[in-house]
């Protein structure tokens, strides 16, 4: 640090050169080189020059050339001329002997010292001969020597130099100020004060002495002294170094745990050019956290960026103490985190670890997964008192964070980490959640498991039920009705929630069982209950109708089908259908007819409309109405040309023409039913009555030359055709797999377009589905799928579609998915349809037909909250895909409530956006950490949230927070590229802005 006043005094004793003796000493008769010396002492140094270079050119004089030339190289150097260095050199080496030669290389010298150019200045005065300097030159030229040194950076040379002249009369106070200084930069502090001690200039011990005997007092310990110098020195003091003073008397007090006294002086300070580093932060914060103010502490802690050292760790683990005090317990756990992650005391590193890993289960983590955090601390700290605390916690985080395959693993490897009953609970919950993703094969697994420890009967009881359903899930209804009939007999079973729909489920088992009397006892029970749901009442009263109609008690079908229509259920176009069908077993034709003719003049959209107008016009013919039969026909052809009854009702046509003698009416017919629908069993018994009728017109030959033109009719071997067939179905039948898939395929190889290939073909493909070969199944679903429509067509359809989908090959699918949307019967294919021509118009980026199918699905009463919330998903991607931001926040809010898995994790995370985006960013906060503890094996999702919740805390003007976060992601999201290009951007402006204050963050 350079004392200007006393540079001044001592550049003032060098400033003259000696050249205001030089006109004693050349005292020449030349006129013109007295004035050239008399402007160069006038400081004329360009008039100078010009006079000196024409005397120089003039003279004979050797000495008289000698001093030109030296003066004008002199002027040259004080004009700043391109080439002043060279021509000074050129003068030496041109006048060897001149007296002039060595005082060129200290007056040079010397004028560069005296303008501030040090590194010129020691460049010549490395050239000085200092054998025959005078004393005073000589301590001159050291303390010029040194100081340059000084400025330029050069410690150890400037120390050699001051040391010369240290002892000085002139330059000792000066020398020892600079040697004090040197070793005080130096952290020297003993050898600074002893040269500071030494100095007697009262000017310089008056103007600087008392701020570095304070600082070296402050760094030597001497806390009280340098409060007392400080002070002594703050009024003296310009701004900076009051800032400075500021800094010394409040660490000084912080220092002495005086923490009141320290922060009013901590506060002024100003920082190193504005900016202030880590320490700085600490210092205050800490002495906040100390006087109970935490909310103050953590304004300086969270300041504290970048931070890698033990006064980082130390800051950041009082940080997590100071947000635990105002439960702020997010904030808390990156806090702990942060200092966990340093190893500059093991005492706080254990400590953090510990708090982290139990805040981590109590409040969720989107970093790691819980379960991760509590193996790592067992990990790291094996005899730790707290081992069995942990490890409990490890088993809990499992079944909190629901990662119940994790739980399973874990206790199957370390069974002493839990109870039995804990064992029994996991294993329950793990096929809970295979059974809700479909798996219903490792459902049973897992709740076989279950069932082996059966400690708690109430589990027992739910692991009986949901074993049951899982058996149901299979067709395998012999088990499930043992499961239904296990968990009725658990003396526990009516507390649980699962009880109330035990009679609906064992009603539906028997029926599946087609065992109808059983199935009606149970559905009635569900009839007269009071705390069933009136739809599961409105269903029950439907599967009582209908165990009443299978078992022929059409009067007690029709009293339950009344009834059921009444609740308004989903099916009260099947119970209008079902009740005239069931009047017409009972003889009562004209009811029947007026049944089915309000039915079809009421449900107009209903799938069984096309069901309903054959049934009349059956009846009608019946009824010996057959023109009225017709013509019913002939609106179900117009309407349903592609429903399975039109085929039929044209071959029922065709026979009405034929029994009453209208043989070429009948041809027409038969032949309408081969043209249109070709391969299916109804254009096959065409070909079979066509021949009748050409028999009966004696047009025989006409019939074979028809006959011929048809491919899929085999004119001979008919009986060899019927036999293969039949061997093949009856193993079918007999439930001989293997048999009947060999005896089908062998059919199909000798009679590829048989009367009942098509009927081969879809059992075949059954067969094939049900043992797991997907892609011959599906190569069979096919040719059932493509031919016309027919009794099979639906069920293929579905078939066709599920694979596809189970692919995620939606390409394929939606010409299947189309087909099947139009002409199924079922409501649930129906529904499926629906649901998966919207995923696949979403995965095609077609986001109107996405928005207009998600429509369709909501509008189906009765579906469950899954494929709700998947039809809310897809309207909510859609939204955002199109930037329709305010139907995706209405949509996502809507899926949030309903949905689970992974959907559930991304409606949170779009809570979040939406929130932030709104400015609501403690709210944002919230839904970010509920998406941590309740979907934390959703990564991805986890993640995106993570960046949010930096956002959030920036925005709460929580630096720490916001860094610590967006580093975390960077170090813990490597596999989720668009996760961390992001968070990167975020951290870099962060940090740009941050570093305006804080000069302990590397912005590089």
């Amino acid at each position: 640090m350079k004392i200007s006043n006393t540079i001044t005094i001592i550049v003032g004793l060098v400033c003259t050169l000696g050249f205001s003796q030089e006109t004693q000493v050349y005292n020449h008769s030349n006129k013109a080189y007295q004035d050239a010396l008399a402007l160069y002492n006038n400081q004329q140094y360009q008039a100078a020059q010009s006079l000196f270079d024409k005397v120089g050119s003039e003279t004979t004089d050797y000495e008289t050339q000698a001093n030109s030339a030296y003066f004008s190289a002199n002027a040259a150097i004080r004009l700043g001329q391109r080439g002043a260095d060279k021509q000074m050199e050129d003068f030496v080496e041109r006048y060897p002997t001149s007296t002039k030669r060595n005082s060129a290389f200290m007056d040079v010298g010397d004028y560069y010292f005296e303008t501030g150019k040090y590194p010129y200045a020691l460049k010549w005065y490395k050239k000085v001969d200092q054998s025959g300097m005078s004393r005073k030159d000589m301590e001159r030229f050291n303390f010029n020597s040194g100081y340059a040194y000084y400025q330029s950076n050069r410690p150890d040379e400037a120390e050699r130099y001051l040391r010369r002249v240290e002892s000085s009369q002139e330059y000792g106070s000066q020398a020892k100020y600079y040697l004090g200084f040197i070793a005080y930069e130096q952290d020297d502090y003993n050898t600074a004060s002893q040269s500071f001690d030494e100095i007697t200039d009262p000017k310089i011990l008056e103007e600087k002495m008392a701020y570095y005997q304070a600082d070296l007092n402050f760094k030597s310990g001497n806390f009280e002294k340098a409060i007392e110098m400080a002070q002594q020195q703050m009024e003296k003091s310009d701004r900076r170094e009051q800032s400075e003073l500021n800094k010394i008397i409040g660490e000084s007090y912080f220092n002495l745990e005086q923490y009141q006294e320290a922060i009013p002086y901590l506060q002024k300070y100003r920082g190193k050019k504005g900016r202030f580093s880590n320490t700085d932060f600490y210092l205050l914060g800490y002495s906040f956290y100390k006087l109970g103010d935490y909310e103050s502490a953590i304004g300086q802690f969270n300041k504290i960026i970048d931070g890698n050292n033990s006064v980082a760790q130390n800051a950041y683990y009082h940080l997590a103490e100071c947000y635990l005090k105002l439960d702020k317990k997010p904030e808390a756990l990156n806090a702990f985190r942060n200092a966990s992650q340093m190893n500059f005391s093991e005492e706080i590193e254990k400590d953090a670890w510990l708090n982290y890993a139990r805040l981590s289960y109590e409040i969720g983590n989107a970093y790691e997964p819980v379960p991760q955090v509590m193996s790592t601390y067992l990990e790291k700290y094996p005899k730790d008192e707290h081992q069995e605390e942990i490890q409990n916690l490890l088993v809990d985080s499992y079944i909190t964070s629901k990662n119940f395959e994790g739980a399973m693993e874990l206790l199957e490897k370390n069974s002493s980490y839990a109870s039995a009953e804990v064992y029994q609970k996991v294993a329950y919950y793990r096929g809970v959640e295979l059974f809700i993703n479909t798996n219903y094969e490792e459902a049973l697994v897992a709740f076989s498991k279950s069932l082996k420890k059966s400690e708690n009967p109430v589990y027992t009881a739910k692991a009986n039920y949901w074993n049951a359903e899982s058996a149901f899930r299979l067709n395998r209804f012999e088990a499930a009705l043992k499961g239904y009939n296990a968990f009725k007999n658990n003396s526990v079973a009516s507390q649980t929630e699962e009880y109330q729909n035990l009679d609906y489920n064992l009603g539906y088992c028997y029926f599946k069982l087609k065992d109808y009397p059983n199935a009606a006892t149970n559905f009635k029970k569900v009839t007269n209950s009071v705390s069933a749901t009136q739809e599961i009442v409105a269903d029950s009263y439907m599967r009582l109708a209908d165990s009443y109609f299978v078992t022929s008690s059409y009067k007690n079908a029709i009293a339950a089908y009344e009834r059921a229509s009444t609740l308004n259920g989903p099916e009260r176009d099947y119970a209008a259908f079902q009740k005239a069908i069931s009047q017409g077993f009972l003889g009562n034709n004209e009811q029947k007819i007026v049944g089915l003719n309000e039915f079809i003049s009421r449900y107009k959209k209903s799938s069984y409309r096309d069901d309903a107008l054959f049934e009349l016009a059956n009846t009608y013919v019946k009824a010996d109405n057959a023109a009225r039969g017709i013509q019913i026909y002939d609106q179900l052809i117009k309407e349903y040309s592609t429903s399975k009854f039109s085929p039929r009702a044209l071959l029922r046509q065709g026979l009405v023409h034929y029994n009453e003698n209208r043989g070429e009416a009948a041809l027409r017919k038969f032949k309408g039913v081969v043209s249109k629908y070709p391969n299916t069993p109804e254009a096959k018994q065409a070909v079979g009555q066509a021949k009748l009728v050409y028999v009966d017109l004696g047009r025989v030959s006409e019939y074979a030359d028809w006959a011929r033109t048809l491919d899929f009719v085999e004119v001979t071997d008919a009986e060899l055709e019927t036999a293969s067939y039949e061997a093949a179905d009856r193993k079918y039948i007999e439930g001989n797999s293997d048999a009947a898939i060999r005896g089908y395929e062998d059919y199909l190889r000798q009679f590829p377009n048989g009367m009942q290939a098509l009927e081969a073909n879809f059992n075949l493909a059954q067969l094939y589905f049900a043992k797991g070969d997907k892609d011959k199944a599906l190569a069979k679903f096919k040719i059932v799928a493509d031919s016309a429509a027919g009794e099979y067509t639906e069920q293929a359809l579905t078939r066709v579609s599920e694979i596809y989908v189970s692919k995620s090959d939606y390409r394929n699918a939606m010409p299947y998915l189309k087909k099947l949307e139009a002409v199924s019967e079922i409501s649930q294919n129906k529904t499926f349809a629906l649901a998966n021509l919207m995923k696949g118009y979403y995965e095609q980026k077609d986001y109107q037909n996405t928005l207009a199918y998600a429509d369709k699905v909501l509008a189906v009463s009765g579906i469950d909250n899954r494929i709700k919330s998947d039809a809310q998903i897809m309207v909510a991607r859609s939204a955002i895909a199109t930037g329709n931001e305010q139907l995706a926040e209405t949509a996502f809010a809507e899926v949030k409530s309903i949905a689970t898995g992974e959907t559930a994790a991304e409606a949170w995370y779009y809570d979040a956006y939406f929130k932030n985006k709104n400015g609501d960013y403690e709210a944002s906060n919230t839904s970010v950490q509920r998406l941590a503890k309740d979907y934390a094996s959703y990564k991805k999702w986890g993640g995106k949230g993570l960046v949010i919740m930096a956002k959030n805390f920036y925005a709460l003007d929580d630096a720490f927070q916001a860094t610590y976060i967006l580093e975390s992601v960077l170090e813990n999201f490597a596999e989720f590229p668009e996760i961390t290009a992001e968070a990167e951007a975020e951290l870099t402006v962060i940090k740009t802005r941050e570093s305006q204050t804080n000069s302990s963050i590397e912005t590089n």
